[in-house]
């Protein structure tokens, strides 16, 4: 990498995103796995455990509330970073409560806070998706989101597997003040983040907070192309993730160690390793690039997991009816065959969905209006999984009519829709991403030109592009955001 493109990576901006989005990460198991584990041990019966799943409902609706964040501004630290400690300092004190908590005595009191924490939660995710939106410049949103996914995962990591460790030595209550001071992580961070370059004003009306976000929105060219853009682009990727673990266990055979060794030992440092490398590309090329190129990888590493039914159904892993002796010259070789596979299979699957991830996050940080970020990033960030809940409930009798190898490039075919959505607007693609206010060159002229002075688009070519500015974002009503 060029020097010149390191030293633009190395900045607060960029710093800060990897332990922001630990502090976003760390408190979802919280309410989840970890807490799940405290009510087991606990002796709490399991149809009590699977209605302490509805406390985080608060994430799923988290876009109902996201208007108050973008109208009301708290008293310090300004409109993104000021909630952002808001709700960690609220954090700290929920998660320390939950210690103090009696699973099996007052059930109601752990729920209670439990919720609490997934709202808190939900709500710290919403401003630092904005704060994240509004302080990264352009060529910054790859690396950003990247990171801000590493430190994600890592904190999801540490609530989820290292809480555990913790719990066997300290027992849960322990396990959730460790868990409050790890959140003085996200706290010491906010206070030393930066402030947006050119902070946007908010919203002047909480009516104009909930209604002018849509409208702004839509007013633009391609805004339906963008939401079916947003469904589509990682559809295939998420609609064979739905079964992964099933195909690799009653399909192929591998026993849950191999499967969690690999799956989410393996499959996590390649996820975090193709994030990181997804950012570092997008700091060299444009947006539209990066979405096609990870797009094409994401669907052809499905056609790995075809590669690895076709493998089981040749030679399966389960030798019943294999005598010792056949087992020990033939069984085992074709048993570490179908290892090597799973390993590169996996490596390679998430690799790729790391890149996806980075892309798709800069996606939806190009979206945004600056004005109103916490709204349209919510709602957009809800777009991503309609495709997954629509479609992901017919997997398994997918699978039942056509079998895996034909369900593994069914998945594959899913990503058509959204590489072909990404060469439809690729145009627009590249304005969104250099501004969201219109371009004071004047309309007209050819689409291509001779070249500008000093380098850069052809003059005809400028004209364009500031014409699909001009679509994309409208010019504001007189007084609008002031």
């Amino acid at each position: 990498m060029p020097s010149g493109t390191l030293r633009a990576l190395l900045n607060r901006r960029l710093a800060v995103m990897l332990f922001l989005g630990f502090a976003s990460g760390l408190p979802l198991a919280l309410s989840g796995a970890l807490l799940q584990a405290w009510l087991s041990t606990e002796g709490v019966d399991i149809k009590t455990i699977g209605i302490f799943s509805l406390v985080m409902m608060p994430y799923t609706w988290k876009f109902l509330w996201s208007p108050l964040m973008d109208r009301f501004v708290p008293p310090i630290l300004g409109r993104r970073r000021g909630w952002m400690l808001l709700t960690q300092a609220a954090l700290v004190l929920a998660i320390a409560a939950m210690a103090f908590g009696d699973p099996t005595g007052d059930p109601a009191v752990i729920a209670i806070i439990a919720t609490v924490i997934a709202f808190l939660s939900a709500s710290q995710d919403i401003a630092f998706d904005a704060y994240r939106t509004d302080v990264l410049r352009a060529a910054e949103r790859g690396t950003g989101a990247a990171l801000s996914v590493a430190g994600y995962r890592v904190g999801m990591l540490t609530s989820g597997g290292l809480a555990l460790i913790f719990a066997d030595w300290l027992g849960f209550r322990g396990a959730y003040l460790v868990m409050a001071g790890a959140m003085g992580i996200g706290l010491l961070t906010t206070l030393l983040s930066p402030e947006p370059e050119v902070p946007a004003k908010a919203p002047k009306s909480l009516g104009a907070a909930v209604f002018e976000p849509l409208r702004e929105y839509f007013s633009r060219k391609g805004a339906i192309l963008f939401l079916l853009l947003i469904i589509f682009y990682r559809l295939g990727d998420a609609f064979a993730g739905v079964l992964t673990i099933p195909f690799l266990m009653q399909e192929v055979g591998f026993s849950p160690t191999t499967v969690g060794v690999v799956n989410k030992g393996v499959g996590l440092a390649a996820n975090l390793g193709g994030a990181f490398l997804g950012g570092l590309i997008m700091a060299r090329i444009s947006l539209f690039r990066a979405l096609l190129i990870f797009g094409v990888l994401q669907a052809l590493t499905n056609l790995a997991f075809l590669l690895l039914a076709e493998a089981a159904s040749t030679y399966p892993l389960t030798f019943e009816d294999m005598p010792p002796w056949l087992w020990a010259s033939v069984g085992q070789a074709f048993a570490a065959e179908h290892y090597d596979l799973l390993v590169a299979t996996i490596t390679l699957e998430n690799l790729a969905g790391g890149m996806g991830t980075a892309a798709s996050v800069a996606l939806l940080m190009a979206l945004c209006d600056h004005r109103y970020t916490a709204t349209q990033y919510a709602l957009l960030s809800s777009v991503t999984r309609i495709g997954l809940m629509l479609f992901g409930p017919f997997s398994g009798f997918v699978v039942e009519g056509v079998g895996w190898s034909w369900f593994f490039f069914i998945t594959t075919l899913l990503a058509l829709p959204g590489l072909w959505l990404i060469i439809r607007l690729r145009v627009t693609i590249d304005v969104m991403v250099e501004q969201h206010e219109p371009l004071d060159t004047p309309p007209g002229g050819p689409e291509d030109g001779p070249p500008a002075p000093g380098g850069g688009l052809p003059l005809g070519g400028a004209n364009a592009v500031a014409t699909a500015s001009r679509q994309l974002h409208p010019d504001p009503k007189p007084g609008e955001g002031d």
